[in-house]
């Protein structure tokens, strides 16, 4: 698991995505969330502009695996 720090204390999914270098921009994140790639703690999550705290755990199905990422400071 990577750990991506933010300096605020909540970041939007897209931007966060966008951020550990998941994604190249936030509109990639779209399609993934309908197709049903993205748990966020767990849970499948459909909204883009989710709000994640410290502590979250962002996963993400692709077609080379799973990545997991947590938002840290």
């Amino acid at each position: 698991m990577e750990r991506i720090a933010i300096n605020t204390a909540d970041i939007q999914l897209d931007q966060f995505l966008k951020l550990s270098g998941a994604v190249e921009s936030g509109g990639a994140v779209k399609p993934l969330l309908l197709e049903g790639r993205i748990r966020v703690n767990g849970v499948q999550e459909t909204a883009r502009r989710k709000k994640l705290t410290i502590g979250d755990v962002v996963a993400l199905e692709t077609d080379d695996g799973r990545m997991e990422y947590q938002v840290s400071q």
